[in-house]
C-alpha cells in the first residue's frame, strides 16, 4: 500500500477517517498539517527570539530547518508521514505562489524615483558593498570547486557565487531598523538607499546567473538575456500606462474597485508566467510588476492590504520549510566542511563591512556610523534563499555548498542586531542637559518656546492647530517652535516597510503634495497655519511598536529640547458624549511617557477645539479656564494659560478654589526639591501673587477665588463654567478638597480634575488639557497611577472632609 501511495499521484480530499482513509495520503489534508505545523513552530520561534530584537525570517530559517533532514527529518516516520516525497511537489508550488505574490510585495516597496534620487554618497556605498563582496564570492568559488565542487559548471557557479555573497537583503534591512529605531536616523536612511540599489542590481545579476545556467550554450543563454531585457522594457512602457489608469479611477477614502484589484493580480500571473518561459524565473515578472505599481494614492495601499496578510503570513513560511528541506546540515562533515563554511563566512562579512565602511569613510561619516552600515549592509534574508534554491534547483549547487551558504545567511542575518547595538547608540549622542523643561520659568524668557505635539491619524489634526495657534503667545518671531510627531506602529505585516519611504524625509507621511483628499486638506491646513502664524513647525515621526513607542517620545523630547510634549488621549468623544476607547495600547504609551519624560508632559482630551478646522488668528475667540487647587501641576497648567493670555483673541479666567477657613483641616508642609529651573520652588501664595502683578491692567486675564466645604460644591462650582473652550488642569493637584473627590476610574493618569471633566455626568463641550510639571523624580502618590492595572485610588480611599 505504502508503495502505491508513493508511485501514485496524490488525490486531493479523502473520504474521511470513518471510511478508511488515512487524511496524510491526501494532498489537501496533508497540506494543512503541513501549513499549521510551519506556522505554529515559526511564531514560537519569532516569540522566543524576540527579547533578541531578531527580524521573523531568522525564526522563518531556523524553522524551515528544523521541520527538514537536519533536525526532526531524521527521524524517517515523521518525515515520511508529513512531508513525504509524493507531497513536495504540492508543497513546492504553494510556497513559490506565495513567493511570487511576496516578491511583487517586495517590488512595491521600490521606488524607481527614490533610486534616480539616490545620492553620490549612497550610491557608492552600494556599489562598493557589492562590488569587492562579488570579487570575494568568485575568488571563495575557487576554493570550493578545488573541494567539494568538482564537475559544476564553473559560469554559473562563479556567478551564483558572486551574487549570495553580494547581496542585502531590503526589506529585512527595513525590519531591522524599524526595530533599532534608526529608520529616520542619516544611518538608516543612508542604508535603505544603498540596499535599494543593491536590491535592484542582485535581481540583475540573479537574471544573469539564471541565464547563464540554461543548456550550457552561450547563444542560448544570450537569447534568454535579450528576451528578459525585452521584456523588461515592454513592462516599463506599458504596465505604468495601465496602473496610473487604475490608480486615477480610486478616489481617497473610497474603497479600491475588486476589478482592479483582480486585475492586477492576473498581470503579476501573467507576467510570472512569461519570465518562466523565458527562462529567467517566475519571481522575477512579478517583482519587476510589482516596482512598476504606482506608489502614491490608495490604490497601491489597497493591493498590499488585500494580498500581504494570507502571502506574508500563511504561503510564505512554506518557501522557508521548502528551503528547509533541502537543507542538511549534517552533509557538513569534516574539518575541511566546516573550514570552508567559517571561510564563506568570513569572506561574506570581511567583503560587505570592508568595502562598505571605506567607502563610508571617504564620505566622511564617522567610523562608529561606517561600522554600523557596514554590518548592516551584511543583512541577508529570503533573497538569498531565493538565489540559493534556484541555484540547487539549476544543479549548480550540490547539498553541502547548499548547506553551508545556508547557515551562512543566517549567521550573518543574526549578527546585524546585537552587533549594531551594541556599537551604534545614536541615544547617547543626544542631548541630556538643557535649560527649560517646563513651561514656567524662573522670569519671563524670550527663549524660544518649543512643544512636541504627538498624534496617530488625522482625528485631532484641527484641535492640535487650533491649539498650536493658542499657545503661541505674542507676535514674536520664532517664539514657539512645534514639533509634530506622526506616530506610526511597527507591525508585523510586511507593509510596515512601507514606512520606510514616508519616514525618509523625517516629516509626516502625508507630507506630500502629490497625494489628493484628505491627507492634502491636511497639508494645506499645516503649511498655512506655519507661514500664516510664524510658528515653526517641524514634522517627525516615530516609527516603533507600541510598546516601545514611549522610549522614540521621550528621545526625541530631548534631542529637541522641548519644554512641554502633548500626548493624545486614548479615548475619543462620541455624539452622545460620551468617551470610547480609540487604542487601548495608546494609553500604556501615554502613562510611560508621563512616567519617563525630561520635561512637562499633557494629555490632550479632544472635544473640537475651534471646531472641525483651523481658525485664524483674527477669528479666535476662545475662553480659556484653569482651575486651580494648589501645587506643581496646578502651577505649570497657570504657566501654560498665562502664555496663551498673550493671544489677542484668548480670555484666561483663573478660578482658585478656597477651602472654608470653618473646615479646614491642619496644614501639612512639604519640603519639595524641585529641578524643573527654578532656583526655589515658589508657594502657592507668592507665585500668584507674582502673576497678578505682572498682568495688572491686562483685561484678558480674569482672577476668581471661590471658597467652598466640600467636593460637592467644588463640582457644583465647576459646572459653573462648563461653557469656556478649554479647561487647563494640573494632572496631581493638591489640598483637601481634590482629595475628597471620587476618584474611582479606569484613567487615573488623568488625575482627578481631568477625570471629573470627562465623566458622563459632568456633560461639557471644552476640550480639556492635562498638564503634569517636569520634576526628577515624580511622588509615590503620581507613580501609583501610572502603574498597569492601577485604578487611582481604591474604593475605600475616598476621602470626607
Amino acid at each position: 500500500m505504502a508503495a502505491k501511495c508513493e508511485s501514485s499521484p496524490m488525490h486531493a480530499t479523502s473520504s474521511g477517517v470513518l471510511q478508511g482513509d488515512n487524511p496524510l495520503h491526501y494532498a489537501l489534508p496533508l497540506a494543512i498539517v503541513q501549513i499549521c505545523l510551519v506556522l505554529v513552530l515559526t511564531r514560537v520561534l519569532a516569540y522566543i527570539l524576540r527579547p533578541l530584537r531578531q527580524p521573523r525570517v531568522v525564526a522563518e530559517i531556523i524553522g524551515g530547518i528544523l521541520l527538514g533532514p537536519s533536525a526532526l527529518g531524521r527521524n524517517q516516520k515523521y518525515l515520511n508521514a508529513i512531508f513525504p516525497k509524493s507531497s513536495l511537489t504540492v508543497l513546492d508550488t504553494l510556497a513559490n505562489l506565495g513567493l511570487l505574490f511576496f516578491l511583487f510585495l517586495v517590488g512595491t516597496e521600490l521606488d524607481p524615483r527614490s533610486l534616480r534620487r539616490t545620492g553620490k554618497e549612497a550610491l557608492s556605498i552600494a556599489l562598493a558593498g557589492i562590488t569587492l563582496p562579488f570579487v570575494l564570492g568568485i575568488g571563495t568559488s575557487f576554493a570550493f570547486r578545488a573541494t567539494i565542487a568538482e564537475g559544476v559548471n564553473q559560469g554559473p557557479f562563479l556567478v551564483f557565487m558572486g551574487v549570495a555573497l553580494s547581496i542585502t537583503a531590503f526589506p529585512v534591512l527595513a525590519r531591522i531598523l524599524a526595530e533599532l529605531k534608526l529608520l529616520t536616523t542619516d544611518v538608516g536612511r543612508m542604508a535603505m538607499s544603498a540596499a535599494a540599489v543593491n536590491d535592484v542590481a542582485a535581481w540583475i545579476l540573479l537574471a544573469l546567473a539564471i541565464a547563464l545556467s540554461g543548456s550550457g550554450s552561450p547563444i542560448v543563454s544570450l537569447w534568454v538575456l535579450l528576451c528578459g531585457t525585452g521584456f523588461v522594457l515592454i513592462s516599463i512602457f506599458t504596465a505604468p500606462i495601465i496602473f496610473n489608469w487604475m490608480a486615477r479611477q480610486c478616489s481617497e477614502g473610497e474603497p479600491v474597485n475588486e476589478l482592479y484589484v483582480c486585475a492586477t493580480l492576473a498581470i503579476v500571473l501573467a507576467a510570472g508566467f512569461v519570465t518562466d518561459a523565458i527562462g529567467i524565473h517566475a519571481l522575477f515578472g512579478a517583482f519587476v510588476i510589482g516596482v512598476l505599481v504606482p506608489k502614491e494614492g490608495p490604490f497601491a495601499g489597497a493591493l498590499v492590504e488585500k494580498v500581504e496578510d494570507l502571502v506574508s503570513g500563511l504561503f510564505l513560511p512554506l518557501y522557508f520549510v521548502s528551503s528547509g528541506l533541502k537543507t542538511n546540515v549534517a552533509t557538513i562533515q569534516g574539518a575541511q566542511s566546516w573550514g570552508l563554511l567559517v571561510l564563506v563566512i568570513a569572506t561574506s562579512c570581511f567583503g560587505k563591512i570592508v568595502g562598505t565602511v571605506f567607502v563610508s569613510l571617504m564620505c566622511k561619516l564617522s567610523l562608529q556610523e561606517s561600522l554600523a552600515l557596514g554590518f548592516l549592509m551584511n543583512t541577508k534574508g529570503l533573497v538569498e534563499l531565493i538565489v540559493l534554491n534556484i541555484g540547487k534547483d539549476k544543479g549548480v549547487l550540490n547539498d553541502q555548498i547548499f548547506a553551508i551558504m545556508v547557515l551562512m545567511a543566517l549567521f550573518t542575518t543574526f549578527m546585524t542586531t546585537p552587533i549594531v547595538i551594541a556599537i551604534y547608540k545614536p541615544a547617547k549622542m543626544a542631548v541630556t542637559e538643557y535649560k527649560h523643561r517646563t513651561i514656567m520659568r524662573k522670569e519671563t524668557s524670550k527663549a524660544q518656546l518649543r512643544i512636541l505635539t504627538c498624534f496617530h491619524g488625522t482625528r485631532n489634526i484641527p484641535t492640535l492647530i487650533n491649539l498650536i495657534e493658542a499657545s503661541r503667545g505674542t507676535e514674536k518671531k520664532e517664539g514657539l517652535r512645534v514639533y509634530a510627531m506622526h506616530l506610526l506602529e511597527l507591525t508585523e505585516r510586511s507593509s510596515a516597510i512601507l514606512m520606510v519611504h514616508k519616514a525618509r524625509k523625517n516629516g509626516l507621511p502625508f507630507w506630500n503634495k502629490g497625494q489628493v483628499g484628505e491627507s492634502n486638506q491636511v497639508i494645506v491646513a499645516f503649511e498655512t497655519f506655519g507661514q500664516l502664524s510664524k510658528v515653526s513647525i517641524r514634522p517627525t515621526t516615530a516609527i516603533s511598536a507600541m510598546t516601545s513607542m514611549h522610549e522614540d517620545i521621550i528621545a526625541s523630547a530631548e534631542r529637541k529640547r522641548v519644554s512641554m510634549i502633548i500626548l493624545p488621549f486614548h479615548k475619543h468623544q462620541r455624539i452622545d458624549g460620551h468617551f470610547e476607547t480609540t487604542r487601548a495600547d495608546l494609553r500604556l504609551v501615554n502613562r510611560r511617557v508621563l512616567q519617563h519624560a525630561p520635561c512637562s508632559v499633557s494629555i490632550l482630551i479632544d472635544r473640537g477645539l475651534g471646531g472641525a478646522s483651523h481658525v485664524s488668528a483674527s477669528e479666535v475667540d476662545y475662553s480659556v479656564l484653569v482651575l486651580y487647587f494648589g501645587g506643581q501641576d496646578d502651577r505649570e497648567a497657570l504657566a501654560y494659560g498665562m502664555r496663551m493670555a498673550e493671544h489677542p483673541g484668548i480670555t484666561l479666567t483663573l478660578v482658585r478654589f478656597v477651602t472654608d477657613p470653618e473646615v479646614v483641616g491642619p496644614t501639612v508642609h512639604v519640603d519639595i526639591i524641585d529641578d524643573s529651573g527654578l532656583e526655589a520652588e515658589l508657594t502657592d501664595e507668592e507665585f500668584l501673587a507674582d502673576l497678578k502683578q505682572k498682568s495688572s491692567g491686562d483685561g484678558s486675564i480674569i482672577f476668581e477665588e471661590i471658597t467652598v466645604r466640600d467636593a460637592t460644591e467644588t463640582i457644583e462650582a465647576i459646572r459653573a463654567y462648563k461653557k469656556c473652550n478649554l479647561f487647563l488642569v494640573g494632572r496631581m493637584s493638591e489640598g483637601q478638597l481634590v482629595s475628597a473627590f471620587d476618584t474611582r476610574t479606569d484613567c487615573p493618569e488623568l488625575g482627578p480634575l481631568g477625570n471629573l471633566l470627562i465623566s458622563p455626568e459632568f456633560s461639557a463641550t471644552a476640550s480639556v488639557l492635562v498638564v503634569q510639571k517636569y520634576r526628577s523624580e515624580l511622588s509615590q502618590d503620581s507613580l501609583s497611577t501610572l502603574k498597569e492595572g492601577a485604578s487611582a485610588k481604591g474604593d475605600d480611599d475616598e476621602t470626607e472632609i
